[in-house]
């Protein structure tokens, strides 16, 4: 087993306070929903456990499952860290942050910044085509939550009728 991470930040201002932002990004049903290649997240409290589809890796899948705590800063910045249940029990993990702040009119600048590690039984030498694996997991991941997360806010924004 070698040890792979990849590092992805991204930062958007949409059109809608930060307080539905911030509503969107704290129910971890609606993360589940809105990214893909995320089958699910269990919440009990501030440990949320993510289930991964099958993630398809040099010929190879594997369906991987971390557990996250979750560090909430009301409405400004959430904070996560790998928390696995017991030491060796999950090959994978994230460590990063959310950051919101007002961005002017009912608009709010998000900045996602994450790292994933994982263990996968390859050799080190494998590490440019497994990183580079990882890079495009974590752009189509990306793109597909900001399209996503923008139709739900727009969605829960909506006057109810």
């Amino acid at each position: 087993m070698a040890t792979f991470s990849a590092t992805k930040t991204s930062e958007a201002t949409v059109g809608h306070p930060r307080e539905l932002v911030w509503d969107v990004l704290t129910d971890p049903e609606a993360i589940a929903r809105l990214t893909p290649m995320v089958r699910s997240i269990t919440a009990k409290g501030d440990l949320w456990h993510w289930q991964l589809v099958n993630i398809p890796v040099l010929g190879q899948s594997f369906e991987i499952g971390f557990t996250e705590a979750m560090t909430h800063d009301p409405k400004s910045t959430i904070t996560f860290t790998h928390a696995p249940p017991s030491k060796g029990s999950e090959r994978a993990g994230t460590d990063g942050r959310y950051d919101l702040t007002d961005a002017g009119k009912g608009s709010t600048h998000l900045r996602i910044e994450l790292t994933v590690t994982v263990d996968l039984p390859f050799p080190r030498l494998a590490k440019p085509a497994i990183q580079a694996t990882m890079q495009g997991v974590l752009a189509a991941m990306g793109s597909g939550f900001g399209r996503s997360i923008e139709k739900e806010l727009r969605t829960r924004a909506a006057p109810r009728r």
